[in-house]
């Protein structure tokens, strides 16, 4: 009985000097993250190409439009027939739109998760570069830490990491 509570005793004190030893560093995730020129990049780039095709599915949408306000001025004078082929060119020319729109929205989704992820990779290799040379066994984020009273602020260096990865992409 004395070996295990002896055994139990010992196990605790190790467990304790061993949270003892942790060392906890925090970073501001969002500092990061504007910092990085590869961001501004991206976000820029993105931007442009919805914007591009924003302007695309503005002028398909203004060819419907137009397309529509001939066919009412004309439909008085158009037989059944030729009716009937522009009301299915217009929905043809509506439904491209939509089936358009929706390849925009993917391809830019598409793009958006790509250049996440290779900005979210050098982010987490430049805290792995910190945290192995000051000797942190966790780094957290602040913003989704709930409470800290401790630990030690290392988003400078992290920055300062971040940057040479950048360079060096």
């Amino acid at each position: 009985m004395k070996k295990i509570l002896f055994a139990l005793a010992l196990t605790v004190c190790a467990i304790a000097t061993t949270q003892a030893q942790s060392k906890i560093g925090h970073v501001r995730s969002q500092v990061l993250l504007d910092t990085m020129p590869s961001r501004k990049a991206a976000i820029k780039e993105i931007k442009e190409i919805e914007n591009a095709g924003l302007k695309e599915l503005k002028d398909a949408d203004s060819a419907i439009q137009a397309a529509y306000v001939a066919y009412q001025k004309n439909m008085g004078t158009m037989s059944e027939t030729v009716r009937q082929y522009e009301e299915n060119r217009i929905r043809r020319m509506q439904a491209n739109l939509e089936e358009r729109q929706q390849q925009i929205d993917q391809q830019l989704q598409m793009m958006t998760q790509e250049m996440n992820v290779v900005i979210l990779n050098r982010v987490k290799k430049a805290v792995e570069i910190v945290a192995n040379l000051k000797k942190f066994n966790y780094i957290i984020d602040e913003s989704t830490t709930l409470f800290s009273a401790g630990g030690i602020d290392v988003t400078n260096e992290v920055i300062v990491e971040l940057l040479k990865l950048e360079k060096t992409k």
